[in-house]
């Protein structure tokens, strides 16, 4: 594998593959930060070297690219032409136009995408689904999928005044995918977006929302709402929730030990703090897939027609916000 992208995310996808990932190498890591990109290779055995490099290197058989979604879409088109089996961080691009671009070239050079919704390999996420695919819930009617981060991300403010809409298209995009991996065969046709800066309001000027409730509409007549707060203060806080016509699945969890602590004060737990925490066996899953989709043993699980129709609700979650009104999705 060679790792395009030596950031955090990319440093824990590194010491996955290097440590928790059967059969897998990783050769190469590749950051426009040659700091970054020196450090991280050091330290699991491989070597710093340019995108260019990484992709004419003969010995790699699959790219990770987890760089900031500006350049996703771009990273996968020239891995693709470089013939490279592609694994790509949630958006993978932050147009479905460019998109577009990048599952064609993956289509024309007949390589494998896969991209990274690490709710899916989750494994109560996995059973939430497999109860929902034997019908023990019936129709689903009212589906709820939550994510809520223990602060706000660095680097949030954007003094130019620009909306980064970090919220839908890189937080609550994995809400999207959630509920309509959690609602098979079902599409979302409406779309409408309340939303704020409640945690930092001194930045909205800015263009920073970090506080959003989206409610989607779904073919089948099931109605979801996705929510996403950056101030999580007990922890962090992602859950889905499926109710249909013979009852309910749950699925996340807040504690990170069964242990309960009772004093005069009352009841005491201690919870997940971080999405490594909480995802860290789902964020290996995938990469064991991915190697299996290299060798060719499997299909992508996650494909880039997957990210296209999460992507797809969150620019409509975005325009809904803008216009005050909600959006239909053909």
């Amino acid at each position: 594998m060679g790792l395009v992208g030596a950031g955090r995310i990319g440093t824990m996808h590194a010491g996955n593959v290097a440590r928790r990932v059967p059969g897998a190498e990783l050769v190469a890591v590749a950051d426009p930060r040659e700091e970054a990109a020196t450090s991280l290779a050091e330290k699991y055995g491989a070597k710093a070297c340019g995108v260019d490099d990484l992709l004419r290197d003969p010995e790699i058989d699959g790219v990770l690219i987890t760089s900031i979604a500006a350049v996703q879409s771009e990273l996968i088109v020239r891995a693709a032409q470089a013939g490279k089996a592609v694994w790509c961080e949630k958006p993978a691009s932050l147009t479905v136009e460019e998109l577009d671009r990048a599952i064609a070239a993956t289509r024309a050079a007949a390589v494998p995408l896969q991209v990274g919704f690490n709710r899916r390999f989750a494994a109560d996420f996995q059973q939430a689904r497999a109860i929902v695919d034997a019908g023990e819930i019936g129709t689903p009617q009212l589906m709820r999928s939550v994510t809520r981060d223990p602060g706000r991300p660095a680097g949030m403010v954007n003094p130019g005044g620009v909306p980064p809409w970090t919220i839908f298209r890189e937080t609550l995009i994995h809400d999207f995918d959630t509920l309509l991996w959690l609602n098979p065969g079902a599409e979302v046709v409406e779309v409408y977006t309340r939303a704020d800066a409640l945690v930092a309001p001194q930045c909205k000027a800015d263009g920073l929302l970090d506080t959003a409730v989206v409610v989607l509409t779904f073919d089948n007549g099931a109605i979801a709402t996705a929510e996403a707060n950056f101030s999580a203060l007990y922890g962090y806080d992602v859950r889905g929730e499926v109710f249909g016509s013979k009852g309910m699945v749950v699925a996340g969890r807040l504690p990170s030990t069964t242990a309960v602590r009772y004093d005069a004060s009352g009841l005491h737990q201690q919870t997940m703090r971080s999405d490594e925490q909480m995802f860290g066996d789902a964020y290996v899953q995938e990469l064991i897939d991915f190697t299996e989709v290299v060798r060719g043993t499997i299909a992508p699980p996650v494909t880039g027609e997957d990210a296209r129709r999460a992507l797809t609700i969150a620019l409509a979650a975005m325009r809904s916000y803008e216009e005050h009104q909600p959006i239909r999705i053909e």
